[in-house]
């Protein structure tokens, strides 16, 4: 299992992802699965990547040799953030073709999802959530925030604290704590954390950051988070059980 996010706001975007795969409680190990696709001066493409690791890893490799030897159809060449989605979800889908009987023959699943957020030179930022079937969606200025992977541990900050309006800086924080809670709660997802953050129309990625276990930053703010829940938590007031429209003898069961 792994946990990604993407979180656009209104002078840019943020990506993250954990670094922990596994196939079994016996068998954990790191790999990397935010990737970098920039072309500094005209465009900023970020991918991240949840599911079957053989699958997701084939995709990268295509989109890599696509760069290197395809001048007709490459992420670097494509004219909006909407074709590269296209072109990242047909490689998804010719990447499965390949492997998808033999794997599920076996009985191991092919399934995968993408995170694609960039933005080229003359157009707005756009992040994608695009699914193991190839199509996608796209965040939105009501809906500034998408996940894949393990996701619903990481949900409740983004609910509470995100919006298309919130600094930059702070939605970088939001996605490292919803990381973070992610990873108190589920032991297949962990560090090392990936985390990019791009303001917008610079077109050059300024702000990447790679936090291993044990981190000194991570383990701060992890404690300042979880002392604030603590002395927030304390400062709500206690049931006042007296409270009743109802009396208990008139409450309606149902089946």
């Amino acid at each position: 299992m792994t946990y990604c996010l993407g979180i656009i706001t209104s002078s840019g975007f943020v990506m993250a992802a954990d670094s922990r795969t596994n196939a079994g409680v016996d068998y954990i190990s790191t790999y990397r699965k935010l990737f970098d696709f920039s072309n500094p001066g005209d465009r900023v493409i970020l991918l991240c990547t949840a599911g079957n690791l053989s699958i997701t890893q084939g995709i990268v490799s295509e989109l890599e040799k696509d760069l290197k030897v395809n001048e007709a159809r490459n992420l670097h060449n494509l004219e909006s953030m909407y074709e590269v989605a296209r072109y990242v979800g047909s490689q998804l889908r010719q990447v499965q073709e390949l492997d998808e009987t033999r794997l599920k023959k076996d009985g191991i699943d092919a399934n995968c999802s993408l995170l694609l957020g960039g933005q080229i030179r003359g157009q707005d930022p756009a992040l994608f959530l695009i699914y193991n079937q190839g199509n996608f969606i796209h965040a939105t200025k009501d809906t500034p925030f998408l996940q894949i992977g393990e996701t619903k541990y990481g949900k409740p900050i983004l609910d509470r604290t995100l919006s298309f309006n919130t600094h930059l800086e702070a939605a970088a924080k939001c996605a490292l704590l919803s990381i973070d809670s992610t990873m108190k709660s589920n032991i297949s997802v962990g560090p090392p954390i990936n985390l990019a953050m791009y303001e917008r129309d610079t077109f050059v990625l300024d702000n990447w950051l790679r936090l291993r276990l044990g981190d000194p930053y991570l383990a701060k703010i992890r404690k300042m988070w979880e002392d604030s829940l603590k002395q927030a938590f304390n400062h709500i007031p206690n049931i006042n059980w007296q409270h009743q429209e109802n009396d208990s003898s008139e409450d309606i069961l149902i089946d």
